[in-house]
């Protein structure tokens, strides 16, 4: 199960002048288990900071958090996170990358291998396993990045713009792939994105962010099926639309 609840969350934080800074603004939503959702957003609306309140790395000023029932009231096994960076350990190799969460578990050896080897699969980088980060392409330590994430068998994973930092061709290889991969693992994914093509690319539905303080302007559900062919009238279609609502709804304040 992977089913998201999120009611009236909001964030600020206390600025130098004693003012707050107000950052999310009554945020409700839900995601479905197995759903593919991505938050579309400029930079500085929040997108970011409503992640880590998901995964529980920062604590809300109010509102809820629920997956499956239970709040989240911290980090939980349950959610996997890949950040835009893609913070590996430079003095691992790519297998034990992977391992690490395992490790920190305490799963035997034997066991974490497998599973490491398994991911590793997965994501297509078997004949890599022994190199270190530096020796991989920015693509390559991304794939890594989400093979360490599935390892630790989440079952919410949040993606914070993880190909933003990648060239055009390559960031177009690497949504392929996801796409693949959710088909395969089933992971309920929320992935922060700024890119409406990526958004309209990849998602279920898009949660369309107003600039700050962040509030829903419109959730836009994408019915095109997939595979879907960017150059195709009916993706330039779709793309139009949502460009369209963010002009509309989402012009400065």
């Amino acid at each position: 199960m992977g089913k998201l609840e999120i009611r009236d969350l909001n964030q600020s934080f206390r600025k130098d002048d004693g003012s707050d800074l107000v950052v999310l603004d009554q945020i409700s939503f839900d995601v479905e288990d197995k759903e593919f959702v991505c938050i579309l957003g400029s930079s500085g609306c929040g997108k970011t900071t409503l992640l880590r309140l998901i995964a529980g790395l920062d604590t809300a000023r109010s509102g809820s958090i629920n997956l499956d029932g239970e709040e989240i009231q911290g980090p939980n096994p349950k959610v996997g996170f890949v950040f835009q960076e893609y913070s590996l350990f430079p003095w691992r190799n790519v297998i034990d990358n992977i391992a690490f969460g395992l490790e920190m578990q305490g799963m035997p050896l034997n066991e974490r291998s497998r599973v490491a080897e398994h991911y590793l699969d997965l994501v297509n980088l078997s004949q890599f396993r022994d190199n270190y980060p530096t020796e991989l392409s920015g693509g390559m330590r991304q794939r890594v990045a989400v093979a360490r994430a599935l390892a630790l068998d989440p079952v919410l994973l949040l993606m914070d713009e993880p190909f933003g930092a990648l060239d055009a061709q390559t960031r177009n290889m690497l949504q392929k792939e996801l796409l693949e991969i959710w088909d395969k693992t089933k992971k309920t994914i929320i992935f922060i994105t700024h890119s409406v093509d990526e958004a309209v690319f990849l998602a279920d539905r898009i949660i369309v962010l107003t600039p700050r303080p962040g509030r829903i302007c419109q959730i836009f559900p994408i019915e095109l099926t997939r595979p879907r062919d960017r150059t195709s009238v009916e993706f330039a279609q779709v793309r139009r639309q949502v460009l369209d609502l963010i002009g509309k709804l989402c012009s400065i304040q």
